[in-house]
């Protein structure tokens, strides 16, 4: 391959989709009672928005990170993520905290 010119650079940029990032942290209610049922639920609606197109990517964080999760929304509207980040069971009942960020893919990457 060739020299990566500033003009193929910037010809690619056409390229970037916007979606918004998800960073899901422990919360203050971990040892809660029903935890392992909000944690099922938690994952029982990723597989709805996932269905639904909205959840495009879910990275899963094990062990003793505060990290637990990162998800990829297919959104370019961090207050509709926002609303389906506040409405999660894990995150009601505090057991979830999470982080929003909007960001643009590297240039030709896109997930839909």
């Amino acid at each position: 391959m060739g020299e990566i010119t500033k003009e193929f650079m910037l010809s690619k940029l056409k390229e970037t989709k916007q979606y918004c990032a998800v960073i899901l942290k422990k919360g203050p209610n971990r040892n809660i009672p029903d935890a392992e049922q909000i944690q099922f639920e938690h994952g029982r609606r990723n597989f709805q928005l996932r269905e639904e197109g909205k959840l495009l990517i879910v990275v899963l964080v094990p062990g003793e990170s505060e990290v637990k999760g990162i998800g990829i929304f297919n959104s370019e509207n961090i207050d509709e993520v926002k609303s389906i980040m506040d409405d999660d069971p894990g995150v009601k009942t505090g057991f979830f905290v999470y982080e929003l960020y909007l960001g643009f893919s590297f240039p030709g990457d896109k997930l839909l």
